[in-house]
């Protein structure tokens, strides 16, 4: 199993968000989720959480390569919310 996985610094302002997820967070082959993060056991929380999931390399590999998730990228500077960080997963 891989996942795409994605922290923000704060939360999104949820019309916005909305608008996103519906334009490029519909992958195929894969599954998208998303929440407020609540708290964290030392320090700050971050903000909210997303992940995409894919039950293999290839699903994965192809929506990491793709126009939906570079614009994705671009859509979320435009909008200016700061991610912590976008981090790509492997599950044992």
């Amino acid at each position: 199993m891989y996942r795409i996985v994605i922290l923000y610094e704060e939360a999104p302002d949820s019309e916005g968000y909305a608008d996103h997820v519906e334009r490029f967070c519909q992958p195929p082959n894969g599954v998208f989720r998303h929440g407020r993060i609540t708290a964290a056991p030392v320090g700050d929380a971050h903000g909210y959480y997303a992940e995409f999931e894919f039950a293999d390399k290839q699903a994965f590999d192809e929506f990491a390569r793709s126009e939906q998730f570079t614009g994705a990228g671009r859509d979320v500077m435009e909008r200016g919310w700061k991610l912590s960080s976008v981090e790509f997963v492997e599950l044992a």
